[in-house]
């Protein structure tokens, strides 16, 4: 099937092999604008405009779409784009989203089933499949080929577990917030114990934001709830399979009433699929407790440049800090003995 794509001011209309739509419905994204769009003619789709900084590096937005092809090719719940009518997958668009005419990628994408993970009860075997997901995921990437993929690199991207550091530039509005001084203890844990322990990581891609809002789930038959949906590739990059690790235990957390619970059972998951090494089990606590720290850090950062977006961009940063602080409370000794034993035990129920 193709497609057409019609921009209006101020209304987004999408326009399906020049047929009107029943429904376009705005969704909220970090980054990039999201509709839902329901043709008249049947069928469900996702209308993608993405941030104007991406948008200039259209590059990376063709690996990102082959990737979720590849993935849906290989048996995972991932999202496939619709050609254009000129046959193209990405087409970029001036229009005004309220920042004045600019020049804006779009991609027209199938939608899938289910509700967020973070709408249901986390119970173990939801995160088991979580972990072996993120770890299916991420052999999958692996394998594949593009003659862009070397884009991936991206040095110097905030959000990758591999420059924790650079959190340094960011911290300015945490003056005076307690939380400061915690975020630069841990930067300085990463700094003297997880980088001269990265030679012993395994790289791979990474999809990079494996969270409680970019995982779908759906129930079977029986009532449980099943993943149906990975979404959002916008923050793929080359790094190590323990980063894929940290990133899902840490959104997983911020979404159980025992936080320190979900460790084990996604552990147990991962392993399933990808054994830790010594070095990758040594350094996950303290990767997880840099994810929190990328996470509160970069939304207060956002909000003094986007303060209409406060309440989206701190959604994870609210119940975020409570549990940063109960980790480090408890302490790198005793959050792993409490989340290997829990994996070991889980891993000997399945």
């Amino acid at each position: 099937m193709q497609a057409n794509f019609v921009i209006a001011t101020p209304a987004i209309s999408c326009i399906l092999n020049k047929n009107a739509t029943e429904a376009c419905k705005a969704r909220v994204h970090y980054d990039d604008q999201n509709f839902y769009v329901a043709a008249v003619e049947g069928g469900e789709y996702v209308f993608k405009i993405m941030n104007s900084e991406d948008s200039k590096n259209p590059a990376i937005t063709e690996v990102q779409t082959y990737a979720m092809s590849f993935l849906c090719q290989n048996g995972l719940p991932a999202q496939t784009v619709l050609p254009t009518v000129s046959g193209q997958q990405i087409s970029l668009e001036e229009m005004d989203c309220g920042f004045g005419l600019q020049k804006y990628l779009v991609r027209l994408l199938t939608y899938l089933p289910g509700v967020t993970i973070s709408k249901v009860p986390l119970i173990p075997n939801l995160l088991y499949e979580a972990g072996k997901m993120a770890a299916t995921m991420d052999t999958v990437l692996q394998k594949m080929e593009h003659p862009n993929i070397s884009i991936l690199q991206r040095e110097g991207f905030i959000w990758s577990l591999s420059n924790v550091p650079l959190l340094e530039a960011y911290i300015g509005p945490l003056d005076g917030d307690p939380l400061q001084e915690l975020v630069k203890s841990i930067i300085h844990h990463y700094k003297t114990s997880v980088e001269p322990k990265r030679c012993h990581f395994r790289t791979c891609i990474n999809h990079g934001d494996f969270n409680d809002l970019n995982v779908l789930v759906q129930a079977d038959e029986n009532g449980d709830y099943k993943i149906s949906g990975i979404l959002d590739f916008g923050d793929m990059n080359y790094g190590y399979y323990i980063h894929e690790l940290a990133i899902t235990i840490m959104y997983m957390m911020t979404e159980h009433p025992d936080p320190v619970q979900v460790g084990g059972p996604i552990l147990a998951g991962w392993e399933s699929v990808i054994p830790l090494n010594e070095m990758e089990k040594d350094c996950l606590y303290l990767l997880v407790m840099s994810r929190f720290c990328q996470s509160l850090v970069l939304a207060r950062y956002s909000v003094t440049l986007h303060p209409e977006n406060a309440e989206y961009l701190m959604i994870t940063s609210r119940k975020g800090v409570g549990i940063l602080k109960k980790l480090w409370k408890l302490g790198k000794k005793e959050v792993e003995k409490m989340w290997f034993k829990a994996a070991a035990e889980f891993s000997h129920t399945k």
